[in-house]
Order: structure tokens, then sequence, then C-alpha cells
């Protein structure tokens, strides 16, 4: 099992990061892709997946809470991250309409920057979209043909909006909001739609604790070592065999981020 979301630099993974990666093993990941939000984090994360080689592997870019960070001195380090071998993908980067921590405008010019920047070096993007999905498209659409692949991480979005990514020929990326009763029980009946090829799987840990598992953890933090829930219930929501739907998802995350088999 691959998680191609996991948010290891943050502070709740501070006091036992080792023993959640032993606890991961031992739930079956073999690869985890930590996720850079901004310059900080994405040096913390390749750190990470310098030190775990051949297990952990990272991202680098600038989250759209984090856009009006974006200025030539941060253009200047993600090219000097995106050289580096343990890097995997340009990202997380996108839209975040929903709280606009840093403008729509900021949003848009640093995630077009981020684009140029996956074509310049020809990673995937590892991108977030929140209330934006409209613009969104506008933005990635002249790109498409020239990046090497593009994930929309944690899809919680519509029928409609699933078919459009699709249709642009994008990966989605399916969380532990999908056992989340309140938020993501369109997800269960929409996730049979995506290919098996365009599918992957993530925990975007510390967040998103599957809600739906019993009996519940004692603590509200998520792990990677959850990520086998959470492929089960897309399993079951797909009417497929899990053992299946384990190998794609491993197939089409190693093809996806450039990783050994």
């Amino acid at each position: 099992m691959i998680d191609i979301g996991v948010n290891l630099t943050n502070s709740r993974f501070d006091k036992d990061l080792p023993n959640v990666l032993d606890q991961a093993k031992q739930a079956g990941l073999t690869k985890l892709i930590v996720t850079g939000t901004n310059i900080a984090e994405s040096e913390q994360a390749l750190t990470l997946a310098k030190s775990y080689p051949e297990f952990l592997y990272s991202t680098a870019g600038i989250h759209p809470h984090d856009a009006s960070s974006m200025d030539q001195q941060a253009i200047t380090k993600l090219r000097e991250l995106l050289q580096q071998p343990q890097v995997k993908a340009v990202g997380e980067c996108g839209l975040d309409f929903n709280r606009n921590y840093s403008t729509p405008l900021e949003q848009e010019t640093a995630f077009v920057q981020q684009l140029e920047l996956a074509v310049e070096y020809q990673l995937p993007v590892f991108m977030h979209e929140r209330d934006a999905s409209e613009r969104f498209i506008e933005l990635v659409t002249p790109y498409i043909k020239q990046l090497s692949n593009a994930v929309v991480h944690c899809f919680t979005g519509t029928q409609a909006e699933l078919e459009q990514y699709l249709a642009l020929d994008l990966h989605i990326g399916i969380t532990g909001w999908i056992c989340d009763e309140r938020r993501g029980q369109h997800l269960l009946d929409i996730v049979n739609m995506i290919p098996d090829d365009r599918l992957m799987i993530e925990t975007d840990s510390p967040y998103l604790l599957p809600r739906s598992m019993r009996p519940k953890p004692k603590s509200s933090r998520n792990e990677p070592k959850y990520l086998p829930y959470i492929a089960k219930t897309i399993a079951d929501a797909r009417q497929q065999d899990l053992q299946s739907l384990l190998s794609n998802t491993q197939h089409t995350s190693n093809a996806f981020f450039n990783l050994t088999p």
C-alpha cells in the first residue's frame, strides 16, 4: 500500500514519529509521500525522506493557504528542492476559496507558477481544490498536455466535478473523508466512477481520522496505519475485491510518482 498524502511534518507527530512509521509498515504500507505545504515544511519533508530512504518520499510546494508567501526567493528555493531525487511532485498547490487565508489572486498566481515549475521539471503535480473547481479547471487546462501527471488530492467534490476532472485526465486521491457519514456519503456513491488507473489512496494524516472505524481510536490523530481501513471502505463502495484495489492503487501510485515498484 502507498499513502500518497501524509503530513508527517505536523507537530502532532513530533513525539513518536519512528513508532508511527513502524506501525505503518506493520499495517502493510510500503511507501509514504510526505506532503510539503510551504518552503519550511517542504524542506522538513525532504529531510524525512532522506532519513527513511525507499520508504518515505516527499513533495515540495506552497499550499493555497500560504500562497501569499510565494515570492522570488520562494521560487528559487522550490527550484532547489525539485531537483532533489527524493522529491517526487510539485505541491501541495492549488486553490482554496473556502477559507481564503491568502487572497484568490495570490492563490491563482502561486498555483500557476507551480504548474509552470511542474512543466519545467516534468514532475507530477499534487493539487488541492476547495470551493474553486471552476477557476481551478480554467487554470489547469492550458497546462494539462504539458504536465507529466496531476492528481486532485483529497477529492471531496460532486459527481459533476469528478466527471470534469476525469475528462481532464487527472488522477483522484481519496481519503478517510469517504468514511464520514456526515459529509462523505456522496463519495461512496461516485467513487466507482474513477477508473482503476486513476485512483490513489491517502490518509492526509494527521487530519481526517476515519469516523466510521470501530472500535474508535482513542486519539483523534489520523495515521498511515489506518489506510487499510480507508482502502476497504473504497473497495466495498466500488464492489471490488480489496486485493485488486490495493494492487491497482499501488501500481498507479508507483507510476504516477515514478517510484521503483
